[in-house]
């Protein structure tokens, strides 16, 4: 039998209005991948958050190999040989991927000077290890998503990690980048690392995990060995019902008038000659591979980005060569963006000022806000997609993920916008909010609102979408039925030929 590395043993943690954590127990052993599983707003980042010196519990205990531990700071957490890769990135865009791996633990030469060869060549080993064709020297702000996701793998390795703590690594990568991450898994196996593995994508569980531990509000639900533990019983442990696993879009609300339509558009080094059109009612998907352009292009029909040529008309009115949001939303279209951090929330503002926050001259044209009218509102839409919290005061950034992609979604529904582009609307969501969202989406259908919804999660793509267009290397290369389409298909079109 292995050891245990590690034990949290009955840790609790409160924050105001919240009991986060309550009387959690989880443990670790030697060489283990022990995947985290539970709800948006569950605990499961708040528990780590505490092992890695974030936050402090109020009460419970933190045993590494028996004994008993005090972590008072990531940087103790660190010199304990302690790693977690952050669910949102963690890195400096104007410094270069070596200095983001090493930041503040630079090797030095005998002279005290930063040795840069050696972090660069150290860098570049690591890199090479997670199979990630990206130099050292490059800029972090030229990188995509997917890469960013393998600069912070890197990062966590760099400190010789013996504990590694993994929030959702593979939510922005390809199927290939995940392939590789997972060899990297492997070999940190074999190599004695212990892994904590967050994640809502449940069909990766048999393929790295060796137990599976399921938190619910903040509470320990059940431990369970992966081969002996089936996809059903987890997501019923997880939600505490049924989740429904039938195609959810069984009625075409189509209806003949066009939100979109995007005529021969086309950006330099990015998109070519797109043509697509979202009518009333109807959910379009738009898959691809990362990379592929489809947030390029939703970035253009928005307004955030200028298209070289073609035009872009919403409700058949010819948007402007020079659009930008603001008109945008003027043209009763919303956005729920990739990066909601970054893009769609600010942060350090309440719930209720985010939700109001695109609406702000429709909702108070004499430019004053009423404390009590921004409330209600905000009460009345979050609660129809059951947020996960007890105060419209409540600060986002202290929201779990799921829940302040529930605020973004608030935001835009508060415009009441007749076209969205939904932009990875389940990305780090978990199985229960997942349902919640695509219900909301379908509802937003049957009222004439049109969709498009960009995702990297073929069974999502599958499963909504009425029709499906098909990117690869910035072109729209096949447009495809929703209902009797594959994922063989679309993974063939995307890959560049007819079949997978």
């Amino acid at each position: 039998m292995k050891d245990k590395v590690l034990v949290l043993e009955n840790i609790t943690k409160t924050f105001p209005g919240v009991k986060a954590l309550d009387n959690v127990t989880f443990d670790l052993n030697e060489g283990e991948v022990h995947i985290f599983l539970g709800e948006n707003g569950a605990g499961k980042s708040t528990l780590m958050k505490v092992l890695a010196g974030v936050y402090r519990a109020d009460s419970g205990r933190i045993l590494m190999n028996g004994n008993e531990v005090k972590i008072s700071s990531t940087k103790h957490a660190q010199e304990m040989r302690i790693a977690m890769i952050y669910q949102e990135f963690n890195l400096i865009p104007h410094l270069t991927v070596a200095q983001n791996i090493y930041l503040n633990r630079e090797p030095m030469t005998k002279t005290g000077a930063i040795d840069k060869q050696k972090m660069i060549a150290e860098s570049s080993k690591l890199l090479d290890f997670l199979g990630a064709e990206i130099s050292p020297t490059t800029r972090v702000s030229t990188l995509g998503v997917a890469k960013l996701q393998l600069v912070e793998v890197a990062k966590a390795l760099s400190v010789d990690a013996k504990i590694l703590v993994m929030d959702e690594p593979t939510a922005t990568l390809s199927e290939n980048e995940i392939e590789q991450l997972f060899k990297s898994i492997h070999n940190l196996k074999e190599k004695g690392v212990s892994i904590v593995y967050i994640s809502h994508r449940l069909q990766e569980i048999n393929q790295i995990g060796d137990r599976v531990t399921v938190i619910r509000d903040g509470q320990t639900v059940g431990t369970k060995l992966v081969k002996d533990a089936t996809l059903d019983e987890l997501i019923s442990m997880m939600v505490g019902r049924e989740v429904s696993k039938t195609r959810i879009r069984t009625e075409n609300f189509t209806k003949d008038e066009e939100c979109l339509r995007v005529e021969n558009v086309c950006q330099k080094g990015k998109l070519k000659n797109i043509n697509l059109y979202v009518k009333k009612g109807e959910i379009v998907g738009l898959a691809g591979l990362v990379g592929s352009g489809r947030t390029e292009l939703a970035n253009v029909i928005f307004g955030v980005d200028k298209k070289d040529s073609g035009e872009v008309y919403l409700f058949g009115k010819k948007q402007k060569k020079r659009n930008t949001p603001a008109r945008t939303v003027r043209s009763k279209m919303g956005v729920i963006p990739e990066n909601r951090k970054e893009d769609g929330l600010a942060l350090e503002m309440n719930i209720k000022s985010n939700v109001v926050q695109a609406s702000l001259k429709r909702l108070f044209p004499r430019f004053f806000i009423s404390n009590r009218k921004e409330e209600a509102i905000a009460k009345k839409l979050t609660a129809d997609m059951r947020l996960n919290t007890t105060t419209m005061t409540r600060l986002v950034k202290n929201l779990s993920g799921g829940n302040q992609q529930k605020v973004v979604i608030a935001k835009w529904l508060c415009t009441q916008s007749e076209f969205m582009i939904f932009d990875e609307p389940t990305r780090g969501i978990d199985v229960g909010a997942k349902e919640e969202i695509h219900t909301l989406m379908t509802k937003l259908t049957e009222s004439g609102v049109g969709i498009l919804m960009i995702s990297s999660e073929l069974p999502e793509i599958l499963t909504m979408s009425d029709r499906i267009y098909v990117m690869r290397e910035g072109e729209i290369v096949k447009e495809l039925p929703g209902e009797s389409t594959t994922q063989e298909e679309i993974i063939g079109y995307a890959a560049g030929r007819k079949y997978g």
